[in-house]
């Protein structure tokens, strides 16, 4: 299949070649606002990109136009922004930016969303570099700037806070970010940088350490026609910790009058794994019914939290004429730090390469590109917790040892919760202790058993096959063609297969003639639109329709109707109707993952077929279960208890997964006043999303017999647990804005800042499903800065506030509480601007916070960058 894109890619660099000569740019009056990018070997550029005219981007209609025409809310950010901010690298600077949340897993994992809906594994958000994209194919989305350009090669972002899937498709539901490099052709040089930098200061759970990172870049033009570049970037340093206590289960005894936390014999922190749901049960003990939960282990224990990444990219690019450039781009990744969806893994020698040939001119584009994943020698933090104490002690085992410590502690005449926590201590009796040499020993062990019943190991190899071409079909018609009728054509396709490699444990060939074997999931799509303008150049209408097609769904369309009006060139109207739909990832279609009881599935009726129609909600299961035992423990049989309580039990009505689907609704303005250095932009936007895909948690009783399912429902070893993959019932709207102002003062200083409101409106028929909102109400960024304001001397100042707001995931819900950071650096050019030396700090005043529940601690980190040009 490689060989027919190659070869489909050199009949499109041909034919184009040919029709170059024949072609001529038409003009109108709105090209003065289309002036090409300069790119300089020089790392230094002035604040006056902030708010010229000529500020061009791509994204928003996949063709060059000024960024104040921009139909759709487009934010751009360039070097000269980056080289101005205090965080650590350009891509945590983007968490400044107009309408982004960030939130961090990791050190080494940063997740950006804009609109809502954020979680850790961020499917509905799409990241690209130089327009390809950047995603872990089995995970449906980038591991944060893990394949990414480094610091020294990045030129500008350009992010789309909206959705996307009109032009592109895909998982672009929730919005766009694309990161474009600098050409080798126009950036030679050779560059270097080391940041040095310390983090975890005042930590109560590490002392201080030390984080390096060095980077390379060499470009160099050989002639006019052919240039190359080679990027390198190695980072070592100590990952932020996970470390949250609180209890997940605190009314589990309620009823046998014990509260929440570490007391409790049902005790579940956030941070700790192995006393799950799972890892429960309800034991009868003197006369009353408890649940307890085996003891686990806190994440720090069982993670490894060394953080190692090494990234490298080169690309050779060849200038067929001065029009055509034919390029090829090899990247690489190779990391050690922590990753989280559902459960935290350590990743582990877990690599990413990606093969990418694009070719260009100014009708054609089209690029072909391979992603390949293999996940080393990483594995589930909560398996490695559940499966270390199982290794040592079987459940029924332990749970017999805690019964008979009980009972003695009881006749030793202690009390209930004496006796519970020395009834804790007989079961756990020669348990591996954190720390010790049997105990890592054990760890790495499990690590390697690719069975999350009595393992750990996370083993999938996959590829992701990508092609696809673009054509401005005006040029392509002839010359003439735009002059006489007025009309912007453009037309795309695309096409993209994954090839999944069955481990046995995260993905099986659903083929049960195909066991073992590589299996296929693939989508087809493309778009056309069409553009005008009127009342002398002043009023631009688009209007655009898109067409996707999966191996399992019949073909959606993705309609974008998009106006722009501009009485003069420094004000700019816009308005926008467009819809989306996103297919289910890989793993949300094809997941068959044993862990800890729970066997977690796809939900394809290929992968799911009988489950969901003979199970019930656990919810339900769980409301029914405490019931019971209230009742028990006020003095009622076992057996009562569940007949009066059998109705509370609700069977399943979800149903096979389906594409999620939005429609939204965009207005804005955006503007430059007082001799164009006050730049304004607005916006506002109302979505409504349908058949959001999540996870619903369900049981499927092992009887068919109807009188017999209540009392199985009420024994775990009498049902099969599954969380199943599907589709929210509820319909869900949310609407919002944003609102940023920068202003240039004296030519020297540069005020910005920007305010955010998210709101989720209303949820029709609301199941309680759909993902969580996520997403604080309110994020404001104020900044103050300049470059060369004494010389060469630069510096910045900026302060981010986010509000509180109620996290839900399915390892934790609750409140986030708000917090606000400060971040601060001062630059001095040496050596007539060859060397740069910054000094800065993100969160510079150490106050320790949590982006969402389930992750960790984040405080300050303080560096010094060393950047130097040849």
């Amino acid at each position: 299949m490689v060989k027919h894109l190659l070869f489909l890619i050199f009949i499109i660099t041909t034919v184009s070649s040919n029709l170059q000569a024949q072609t001529t740019d038409s003009t109108r009056r709105a090209d003065t606002l289309r002036i090409p990018l300069k790119k300089t070997v020089k790392p230094v550029k002035t604040m006056d990109t902030l708010h010229r005219l000529s500020e061009v981007v791509i994204s928003a209609s996949r063709s060059e136009e000024s960024i104040l025409r921009s139909p759709v809310s487009i934010e751009r950010v360039d070097t000269s922004a980056f080289r101005l901010s205090g965080s650590p690298s350009f891509f945590d600077a983007l968490e400044n930016v107009k309408g982004v949340q960030m939130i961090t897993p990791s050190m080494g994992f940063r997740i950006i969303n804009t609109r809502g809906f954020a979680n850790t594994t961020n499917v509905r958000f799409t990241q690209m570099v130089d327009g390809i994209d950047n995603q872990a194919p089995h995970i449906g989305a980038p591991i944060g700037n893990a394949m990414g350009p480094s610091d020294l090669d990045i030129e500008h972002v350009e992010i789309i806070p909206g959705t996307a899937s009109a032009l592109y498709g895909l998982n672009a539901i929730n919005g766009l970010a694309n990161f474009m490099t600098k050409d080798p052709f126009t950036s030679e040089g050779i560059s270097i940088q080391q940041k040095i930098g310390v983090n975890h200061v005042n930590d109560q759970e590490s002392s201080a350490k030390l984080f390096n990172e060095t980077s390379l870049r060499i470009a160099h033009k050989i002639n006019e026609r052919l240039a190359f570049k080679v990027n390198g970037t190695f980072t070592k340093g100590y990952d932020w910790i996970a470390d949250d206590r609180t209890d997940l289960n605190p009314s589990a005894n309620a009823t046998a009058g014990i509260s929440g936390g570490p007391a409790s014999p049902a005790y579940d922190p956030v941070s700790g794994y192995g006393n799950e749901s799972s890892n429960r049960r309800t034991v009868a003990l003197d006369g009353r019914q408890y649940v307890v939960a085996r003891t686990g282990y806190y994440e720090k224990e069982v993670a490894d939290y060394h953080l190692q990444n090494v990234k490298a990219d080169f690309t050779l690019a060849y200038k067929l004429s001065p029009k055509a450039l034919l390029s090829y781009t090899y990247r690489l990744a190779d990391l050690d730090n922590i990753y989280q969806r559902s459960n935290r893994f350590r990743l582990q020698d877990y690599l990413l390469q990606q093969h990418a040939l694009t070719f260009k001119n100014d009708i054609f584009r089209a690029s072909a590109y391979v992603t390949t994943e293999n996940t080393g020698k990483s594995y589930n933090l909560r398996s490695a917790a559940e499966n270390q104490d199982k290794a040592f002690k079987s459940d029924n085992q332990w749970y017999t040892d805690f019964t008979s410590g009980f009972n003695q502690s009881r006749l030793s005449g202690n009390t209930v919760p004496q006796a519970l926590a020395a009834a804790r201590q007989a079961a756990d009796l020669g348990r591996l202790q954190p720390g010790t040499g049997a105990f890592q020993d054990k760890i790495s062990e499990l690590s390697g058993v690719n069975n999350w019943d009595i393992g750990s190991a996370l083993r999938v190899k996959d590829q992701m096959l990508h092609v696809e071409g673009q054509a401005d079909l005006s040029k392509l018609i002839g010359p003439d063609f735009k002059r006489q009728t007025g009309l912007d054509l453009q037309a795309g396709f695309d096409h993209r297969s994954y090839f999944i490699e069955p481990d046995g444990n995260y993905f099986v060939n659903p083929d049960p003639a195909k066991v073992g074997q590589t299996f296929s999931y693939s989508k087809t799509g493309g778009f056309i639109q069409v553009g005008r303008e009127f009342w002398d150049n002043k009023l631009r209408l688009t209007a655009t329709l898109r067409a996707d097609r999966n191996d399992y769904f019949s073909t959606k369309f993705n309609p974008r109707f998009t106006a722009v009006y501009s009485p003069v060139e420094e004000q700019n109207i816009r308005v926008s109707f467009q819809s989306g739909y996103r297919f289910p990832s890989i793993f949300e279609a094809f997941s068959n993952v044993n862990s800890g009881g729970v066997k977690r599935i796809g939900g394809l009726k290929i992968l799911s077929n009988g489950v969901l129609e003979n199970s019930y909600l656990k919810n339900s299961i769980d409301a029914f279960q405490a019931a019971v035992t209230r009742d028990f423990n006020a003095g009622m049989t076992t057996n009562a208890a569940i007949e009066k309580n059998k109705s509370r039990l609700v069977k399943n009505t979800y149903d096979y997964i389906k594409p999620e689907h939005i429609n939204s609704f965009e207005f804005g303005y955006k503007s430059l006043f007082l001799n164009r250095n006050l730049k304004l932009d607005v916006d506002f936007y109302y979505n409504k999303y349908e058949n959001f895909i999540a996870q619903v948690e369900m049981s499927r009783p092992n009887t068919t017999v109807a009188d017999s399912i209540p009392y199985a429902l009420n024994d775990k070893a009498k049902q099969s647990r599954y969380r199943v993959w599907t589709n929210s019932q509820s319909t869900v709207y949310n609407y919002g804005g944003s609102f940023g102002l920068s202003y240039r003062v004296m030519r020297k200083y540069t005020l910005g800042g920007n305010v955010t409101y998210s709101k989720l409106d209303r949820t029709t028929n609301n199941d309680g499903l759909e993902d969580g909102f996520n997403t604080p109400e309110w994020i404001y960024n104020l900044s103050f800065g300049g470059e060369r304001i004494y010389g060469r001397l630069g510096f910045n100042v900026s302060y981010k506030y986010q509000s509180s707001y109620y996290s839900q995931t399915f390892l934790v819900n609750g409140t986030v509480k708000h917090y606000g950071n400060t971040d601060a650096q001062v630059n001095y050019d040496f050596f007539k601007r060859k060397l740069n030396v910054k000094v800065g700090g993100s969160n510079v005043f150490n106050k320790y916070y949590y982006s969402y529940l389930g992750g960790p601690s984040i405080g300050g980190f303080y560096y010094t960058t060393f950047t130097y040009t040849m």
